[in-house]
């Protein structure tokens, strides 16, 4: 019998270690270079070729979406306000979709949605999974510093009021460290 408590003592701590691996937040993987951010392809919805490279020395929300999800659809019309606040202090959204273009054109007008929406064919769930985004859902949200490493990471929904807050703080964590390097 102590066996038995023994060996479901065992199950149960490796279902816990499981649960606990799949529900922590998401982490950028490290792997991932700026370089290799920097030089990642998308084409915009009419089909021009498009990196990440034209906004180096931005502070760079890049949103991993698609027409078909809920959650996407809600946080985008916030994240639209943002660009507008933003904007001005360096800062530049990109959404990036595996999804037809012009499924994506047509989002874009049905939203209002201004920033640019690119796509991206498999490239785009890989470099999700590859910043962090384990289990590969949507929205994925990752904000980089203007050097493009990642600075803050969204599995899920981000709230606008949350995004506005984490964009404070690594604006302020970018000046002082600009001050600090005088």
């Amino acid at each position: 019998m102590k066996w038995l408590y023994a060996l479901v003592g065992v199950v149960a701590t490796l279902a816990g270690t499981a649960l606990w691996l799949a529900t922590r937040p998401a982490a950028p993987d490290a792997t991932v270079a700026p370089a290799a951010l920097f030089a990642a392809s998308f084409r915009d919805t009419q089909g021009r070729p498009r990196s990440l490279g034209e906004f180096q020395g931005k502070v760079v929300v890049l949103n991993f979406w698609a027409t078909w999800c809920a959650p996407c659809r809600e946080e985008m019309p916030g994240f639209e306000r943002l660009q507008s606040r933003w904007a001005g202090r360096g800062v530049q959204f990109v959404g990036v979709s595996a999804d037809d273009p012009a499924m994506v054109a047509a989002f874009a007008r049905s939203l209002q949605i201004s920033y640019p929406l690119w796509v991206g064919g498999d490239e785009v769930a890989e470099l999700s999974i590859r910043l962090g985004n384990r289990l590969g859902v949507l929205p994925h949200t990752v904000v980089l510093d203007p050097a493009g490493n990642p600075a803050a990471t969204r599995v899920g929904a981000y709230k606008e009021s949350d995004l506005e807050d984490a964009l404070t703080t690594i604006s302020a964590n970018l000046a002082k460290n600009t001050k600090n390097s005088r």
